[in-house]
């Protein structure tokens, strides 16, 4: 009996921690995309504004996925902390960039 009970309580670990990963890589990827839509509208400070969410739910993400999934969450986290730096800098053009190349990546993550 506490091996059964064992074996559930990991199942529902394991899936628990699948079903955070997946809140937040959505959540990243929305944000991503409020990002990039004010960026190609000039709005410099909302776009680091939504890619500072974007990556804070991207990094959570990363903490709990493991394999191919983790490679492009950590590369979205990468080009994320790129556009906050380029937005802060008042670089909306190469922000919007590195935001754009943050959604194909967390696109492939929500994919898997």
């Amino acid at each position: 009996m506490k091996k059964l009970a064992s074996i559930c309580a990991g199942l529902l670990l394991a899936l628990s921690t699948a079903a955070f990963a997946e809140e937040h890589a959505v959540a990243a990827l929305e944000h991503a995309n409020s990002a990039l839509e004010h960026g190609k509208a000039g709005h410099n400070s909302v776009l680091v504004e939504h890619a500072k969410t974007a990556l804070d739910h991207s990094l959570a993400a990363s903490l709990v996925t493991k394999s191919i999934v983790k490679n492009h969450i950590d590369a979205a986290a990468d080009l994320l902390q790129k556009a906050v730096d380029e937005g802060n800098l008042d670089h909306t053009a190469s922000a919007s960039k590195a935001v754009e190349d943050a959604i194909v990546h967390l696109k492939a993550a929500n994919k898997k």
